[in-house]
């Protein structure tokens, strides 16, 4: 099979790979375990593309449950070397609104029992997340997000949980006393992982709800119509933004591990 340069992790209600034409499946065997299903290998706006459906393509992997460190180990072994990553997200500030798209810039962890490194013993991995996804593709996103019809958040700030369980009004009121944006329970460690293999990682991430702090309590019927009547929207900025990554990155992303040991 012909290595794949970029692939899509599609999120929640982003099940199959329609957009990508001449396509093959591929599921490389991991030292990590299984993928969350068959990866899609084909073209795309010109480039050769791998799809990957993060919940599986029947949504039967909740987020503490994706295998995401034998997604990322997958997606490195097909040749991947550009990660663009949509998701669904609530919002933190009114401004946020549903059906808008924001970008996040920064991220705070607080997952609990996900594997979220490839260190292992007699390997000790201390990379660098102080600027955790890749100002290239971010830029990609932005300029393709940016010439569509949908309100565009360049650098926010998300709050990754462990889930699958929504916030608390309390913990609501927390994470917005952070200062943080939008809350989600994917994105972490996918990222962290992406960068200690050495890829360019950027997530696109479609706000499909307020989060409990707005006294509007989410339901998973909403985000799923939310969705829906944005899967159009999120195809067209995936599109613009594969479409004009260029042939030779110009960021750092793939020297991560160079000054990530001791």
């Amino acid at each position: 099979m012909e290595p794949a340069e970029i692939a899509i992790i599609g999120g929640t209600g982003m099940y199959d790979a329609e957009m990508i034409d001449d396509v093959e499946e591929a599921r490389p065997a991991t030292p990590y375990g299984e993928t969350s299903g068959p990866i899609t290998v084909g073209t795309f706006m010109g480039r050769r593309t791998a799809f990957l459906a993060r919940h599986g393509r029947s949504h039967a992997l909740p987020p503490h449950m994706i295998n995401y460190r034998a997604n990322i180990d997958a997606l490195r072994q097909l040749g991947v070397r550009r990660v663009f990553a949509p998701s669904a997200v609530g919002s933190l500030r009114e401004e946020v609104a549903p059906g808008d798209f924001a970008l996040p810039s920064q991220f705070i962890d607080l997952t609990r029992s996900r594997a979220g490194s490839f260190s292992e013993e007699g390997r000790v991995i201390h990379i660098s997340m102080a600027d955790p996804f890749c100002p290239e593709l971010r830029k990609c996103a932005a300029d393709a997000a940016a010439g569509g019809t949908r309100p565009l958040h360049r650098d926010a700030t998300y709050v990754c949980v462990e889930g699958p369980r929504f916030s608390t009004r309390a913990e609501s009121a927390l994470f917005r006393s952070y200062g943080a944006h939008v809350i989600g329970m994917t994105l972490v460690p996918e990222c962290q992982l992406a960068r200690e293999a050495r890829m360019c990682y950027a997530s696109i991430s479609m706000v499909t709800d307020y989060d409990v702090w707005a006294d509007r309590p989410v339901s998973a019927g909403e985000v799923a119509r939310v969705i829906s009547e944005n899967a159009r929207a999120v195809r067209d900025v995936l599109a613009g933004a594969v479409g004009s990554v260029p042939a030779e990155p110009s960021c750092a992303c793939a020297a991560a591990l160079d000054e990530a040991g001791l």
